[in-house]
């Protein structure tokens, strides 16, 4: 993709290319004020408004005609989401009128922008650190309350913050070799000391981030759930449970469900992407042992399988994917174990509390209060500041010198994390993720 420039004016839809009541364009970029007066109904009236401020009136095209009434927000530079001139035009939802807007746009001068190109910008000019401008993309593409909320969290700075002070920490013991280095050897008092317990916290810390990328992950991205058995076994009925939803057939015809079906759903906050399977069982069938065929291709690819057991069966797994076992139809025989009934609703609740720690076995989610992560790309650079300190923790009898390279090294490295230290083919990367008018 061609790279990102910050001297053009650019424009994008900010709200889905549907009909509705109102519609955004944000636009930003030098001149883009003055460009946008010379088709507005209130040229004088937008050019001396303030930033922060709305402006009512109608963008005209070069005929003098209507294009829509408007309302216009104005951003000044150093103000609003680029730190850039921004003009946010806040239109019907007309799909008509906004094909409209995008021509008359094009007209002055005022490009089409790429994807993530605005938070590029933001970033380019200070308004947001690398951590934060990622932050942004995993909060539109969040799933769930917890998810939201982490990513909001390092929107505002959370996360920023507790790597500052780190860099802060970083940069004393920097400053403290650079004493040694800038003096003879008779002016100094007394010999560098590795501040190995400082060091120690700081890896502690990081550790702290790291373990907590699984969880970030998960409640950002969710789960794929299925729920396999034989035939009959009440896969279908658990299904609509936890759907809330009438979706899957339930019929006390055995080979009833053919081919899976799926659902999105939430478990204690968690997205799920849930599937109903074909019943497992040697068919006949050829429609019906296809189904089953990709019933066995779900559960591999899957994170968690949930195999549900009738009374009178034997439990037999033949997979290696992590599952629970579940006694269905409790209400038919008593068994002992994580049994259910969807009739009566007994043990649902211990069957959801059982997901949610097999989903997050192994990840960190504790409320100890370090800031999760969700990015790989800063979960493989935190392991790597990790791995430097500990080889410098492993290295404190080498010469001063030496050891300011080291410390320069990992400072590097949380240059790279926080966007102080990148290039541009990591951000063109990283900004093409993002959705139009981000």
């Amino acid at each position: 993709m061609d790279a990102y420039t910050t001297n053009e004016p650019i424009y994008a839809l900010a709200t889905p290319y549907a009909p509705s009541a109102i519609a955004i364009v944000r636009t930003s970029g030098d001149g883009v004020i003055n460009l946008i007066a010379n088709v507005f109904s209130r040229k004088e009236k937008l050019i001396k408004a303030k930033s922060n401020t709305l402006v009512h009136g109608c963008l005209v095209d070069q005929a003098g005609d209507s294009v829509d009434e408007v309302v216009l927000a104005v951003y000044r530079e150093g103000h609003g989401y680029t730190g850039e001139e921004a003009i946010e035009i806040n239109a019907h939802g007309s799909l008509t009128g906004l094909k409209r807007i995008f021509s008359l746009l094009e007209s002055i001068g005022i490009k089409q922008a790429k994807k993530g190109e605005f938070t590029y910008r933001a970033f380019m000019h200070g308004r947001l650190d690398l951590t934060q401008a990622e932050a942004v993309e995993e909060l539109i593409s969040s799933k769930s309350v917890r998810g939201q909320a982490s990513a909001l969290e390092r929107l505002e700075g959370g996360l920023k913050s507790r790597l500052l002070k780190i860099k802060s920490s970083l940069v004393e013991m920097l400053a403290s070799l650079e004493v040694q280095l800038d003096y003879a050897e008779d002016e100094i008092l007394e010999d560098w000391v590795m501040p190995r317990e400082e060091i120690n916290n700081i890896i502690k810390a990081l550790e702290e981030m790291i373990r907590t990328y699984s969880a970030g992950t998960i409640y950002r991205e969710g789960a794929k759930i299925v729920l396999a058995g034989s035939t009959n076994a009440g896969k279908s009925s658990l299904f609509n449970l936890l759907t809330k939803e009438d979706r899957a057939i339930v019929s006390p015809i055995a080979g009833t469900t053919r081919d899976y079906i799926e659902a999105y759903t939430t478990i204690m906050d968690i997205p799920v992407r849930l599937f109903d399977t074909a019943g497992l069982r040697d068919s006949d069938d050829v429609i019906e042992s296809e189904g089953i065929k990709r019933s066995e291709r779900l559960i591999d690819e899957s994170d968690l399988v949930i195999l549900l057991i009738s009374p009178g069966e034997e439990e037999h797994i033949t997979w290696k994917t992590k599952t629970i076992v579940v006694k269905s139809k409790n209400d038919l025989e008593k068994r002992d174990g994580l049994a259910i009934s969807t009739l009566s609703g007994e043990g649902i609740g211990a069957l959801i509390e059982r997901i949610h720690e097999e989903l997050l076995k192994g990840c960190d989610n504790s409320e100890s209060g370090a800031i999760s992560i969700d990015s790989e790309r800063q979960r493989d650079l935190l392991v790597k500041l990790v791995e430097m300190l500990r080889f410098i923790l492993s290295n404190e009898n080498e010469s001063v010198d030496i050891m300011a390279l080291f410390f320069q090294s990992a400072l590097s490295i949380l240059g790279e994390i926080t966007g102080e230290v990148t290039n541009e083919e990591i951000l063109d990367t990283l900004f093409s993720k993002f959705c139009l008018g981000k």
